[in-house]
């Protein structure tokens, strides 16, 4: 059975490694609460190609 609740799986994505066109991307995936939360995350990750931590934003 499905759980019923708010949470929900979303996927986070850099940002300066897609303005920088290098190849390859950045993601996370993590969860986060829908009746809390209900704008998109915006966390600091770290960026293993660019090495460094950068702004990573949620995606739909």
């Amino acid at each position: 059975m499905a759980k019923k609740g708010n949470r929900v799986q979303v996927i986070l994505e850099c940002t300066e490694h897609k303005k920088s066109g290098m190849p390859g991307m950045s993601r996370y995936i993590t969860t986060k609460n829908r009746k809390n939360t209900t704008q998109r995350l915006e966390m600091k990750k770290y960026n293993p190609v660019l090495k460094k931590h950068t702004i990573h934003k949620e995606i739909k």
